[in-house]
């Protein structure tokens, strides 16, 4: 119990704060970069319950994925969480993550450094897009951005939740924490990902049939601190949601 409690010892939120000093971990941080340059591109799409084609829908699927993706609750909690301040733009937003590893735990500051809203294509093609992508910033286990967006297409309703970014491992001091991540931090990260994709099929179709939203955690410090995904495990009613397969494009 002691260990599911860490992010909500009285450093975290300094520790949070800190985040503020640290620039990102890597050189020549802008556009995506090869993999031939040694690092690893991902591209996963979960599709989500569908809303009535055209603009989205008030309370729909679209809206609906876009506050849990926002609020950081869909993420895969056995694998990573996370604590940021709630009264922060989204924009250079601040977040230390727990990373859960084969028993360990490592702190790991990000920088939310863009933030999607417009409609893509035209047409038959024109998708609404709403996301964010943060950067790695220095201490961090990886190199990289990860963005998340949610997607409607607006010819059909269909509504994806993408997951996109590329990555590479940083340099890691401890050889043992070193080795340990060559060997398995490649595949945590893939499970991260598509865990984390299933989970918000699942809140998101919970929310949808009535079910209240999933809970969200204030550190005992300093309300304005936000812990997600929440401690206290899913519900019952949102596991019996049927889970839906994942499709890469």
């Amino acid at each position: 119990m002691l260990r599911e409690r860490r992010l909500y010892r009285e450093d975290a939120v300094p520790a949070l704060r800190a985040l503020a000093s640290l620039d990102v971990n890597y050189p020549g941080a802008g556009g995506r970069p090869a993999a031939e340059a040694g690092w690893h591109i991902d591209t996963l799409v979960q599709p989500l319950p569908p809303e009535d084609a055209g603009a989205p829908v008030p309370g729909g699927s679209w809206e609906t994925a876009c506050r849990l993706v926002g609020d950081y609750r869909f993420a895969e909690p056995r694998i990573l969480r996370s604590v940021y301040d709630s009264t922060a733009p989204l924009l250079g937003r601040d977040m230390l993550l727990e990373g859960r590893f084969y028993g360990l735990r490592f702190d790991m500051g990000v920088r939310v450094t863009c933030v999607t809203d417009e409609v893509h294509g035209s047409g038959e093609d024109a998708r609404r897009v709403w996301g964010w992508s943060y950067r790695t910033l220095q201490g961090h286990l990886e190199q990289g951005e990860l963005t998340y967006e949610v997607v409607k297409h607006l010819h059909t309703g269909a509504v994806d939740f993408v997951i996109t970014g590329y990555s590479r491992r940083a340099p890691i001091r401890n050889p043992l924490v070193r080795l340990g991540f060559m060997l398995f931090g490649r595949l945590t990260q893939r499970r991260f990902y598509r865990r984390s994709a299933k989970r918000l099929h699942r809140l998101l179709q919970g929310e949808l049939r009535g079910l209240p939203a999933a809970a969200m955690d204030t550190h005992p410090s300093d309300d304005r601190v936000v812990v997600a995904p929440a401690t206290a495990p899913l519900p019952e009613a949102f596991r019996r949601i049927p889970r839906s397969h994942d499709r890469h494009p």
